[in-house]
């Protein structure tokens, strides 16, 4: 008893975050978000309609997919049991990042999105956002998540398909923002939605007036209500139920917002400061990098920045649910909390121990030449080595085992009854 009244006065005495309330929120019409419902499980927004955006955000893998680095457009199946497909058809690359979770994107807060931090709210271009699209992005979206829903209709590897497989991907091989009016006349011509969404957009009097924008507004209505989480049992805890937590998930909130540092990137109310740090995750897969550079590697935010020192950081994610989103890391190195913690505690030691069994790559044999090229590069392995922002922290197994049931307090209760749930009819 003593040593549990110990550790639940030092967690009063932590800098613990306020509690979300409605107030942290976009508003959303519930309408727009029905029909956004529709086509986040609906193949029309691929180039070849063979793949949806659920496949790689599904809710049974609390909104990823599963796997370390996601099979995309060509591939079979649902999450890990997923497979690259056949013939013509197969996939030509892994997707470079782990597909994140989609949970509280609808906050007011969010002021930068994707791993590198791609899309950002800005004025840079006079449309309100740094982004991919620079000044060709459409005009009207209602939110950072709106325009986050552009960018995987118009990747290759995500959802348009190879070049001269369809005028999506023909017309983006052009210039990004072409293939969009494409899929928005898929859809104002498609009777499912043409005349839904004349009914819940003031903008739009007759199909004629349908465009990408209205598609991206009701995508991200649809996200922002589905995936809001604000009644974790950490939650319920802010709010002023001190029984929300056992012992055990008390002294891992208190460790992580002491000792454990956790909270010095995963602070604030949405579990993290928006920012960018390199961890030294173990490298493989495909990356992203800078154009022209010729490396299979992933450099991070320094390909959006160009600013060499931001070479190999990441955003730091948002912790709600974060449970049920494995594996863990921008590349999904890591299989289940415990070694995801462990990593942070010492990334040297981790990423020296760290086998690539532990990363979920289904097998494509075409591909599997490359996806740990990078470790046989000596000078690149050397640069991801020297540039970790975190320094080690020592934790008893026991503290370890608190930490991990902490962060399964951050779990909601609701995530099995969305507003919404999987359409009837999906086939993945």
């Amino acid at each position: 008893m003593a040593v549990a009244l110990l550790w639940a006065g030092a967690a009063a005495a932590q800098d613990l975050p306020r509690p979300l309330n409605d107030d942290d929120f976009l508003p959303f019409d519930m309408e727009q978000a029905a029909i956004g419902h529709q086509l986040f499980y609906d193949p029309i927004l691929s180039g070849n309609r063979n793949i949806t955006c659920a496949h790689c955000h599904h809710p049974n893998f609390g909104t990823s997919d599963g796997l370390s680095l996601g099979i995309g457009e060509g591939g079979v199946g649902l999450g890990p049991d997923r497979t690259p497909g056949a013939g013509a058809d197969r996939i030509r690359k892994r997707i470079p990042r782990n597909a994140p979770g989609l949970w509280n994107l609808g906050a007011k807060d969010i002021h930068t999105l994707f791993h590198d931090g791609r899309l950002s709210k800005s004025d840079i271009y006079g449309n309100g956002f740094n982004s991919p699209a620079q000044e060709w992005l459409p005009e009207g979206l209602n939110s950072l998540l709106a325009a986050q829903a552009l960018f995987p209709l118009t990747a290759q590897f995500e959802m348009a398909g190879n070049v001269a497989e369809n005028q999506v991907t023909g017309a983006v091989h052009d210039r990004i923002d072409k293939g969009w009016p494409i899929l928005a006349k898929r859809v104002r011509t498609d009777p499912r939605y043409r005349s839904a969404m004349v009914d819940a957009f003031d903008d739009v009097e007759t199909p004629k007036d349908i465009t990408i924008t209205q598609i991206a507004n009701a995508l991200a209505a649809f996200m922002a209500i589905e995936w809001r989480s604000t009644d974790s049992p950490f939650d319920q805890y802010l709010a002023g139920d001190a029984a929300a937590l056992s012992e055990a998930q008390k002294n891992g909130m208190t460790l992580f917002y002491g000792k454990a540092r956790c909270a010095s990137c995963h602070s604030g109310p949405l579990l993290s400061d928006q920012k960018f740090h390199a961890l030294g995750l173990p490298p493989f897969g495909p990356g992203r990098t800078r154009q022209w550079d010729p490396y299979a590697r992933d450099v991070g935010r320094l390909g959006e920045s160009n600013r060499l020192e931001d070479a190999y950081r990441f955003r730091t994610p948002m912790l709600r649910n974060v449970a049920l989103t494995a594996p863990y890391g921008h590349n999904g190195a890591f299989p289940d909390l415990e070694s995801m913690i462990r990593h942070h505690l010492d990334p040297e030691s981790s990423l020296a121990k760290w086998a690539r069994e532990m990363s979920a790559l289904p097998q494509v044999p075409w591909l599997q030449k490359a996806d740990f090229l990078v470790w046989d590069d000596r000078f690149e392995m050397a640069r991801q080595r020297r540039k970790i922002d975190i320094a080690p922290v020592d934790l008893s197994d026991r503290e370890i085992d608190a930490l991990i049931a902490f962060l399964h307090a951050l779990t909601d209760p609701s995530v099995d009854t969305p507003p919404f749930g999987m359409p009837d009819g999906f086939i993945p």
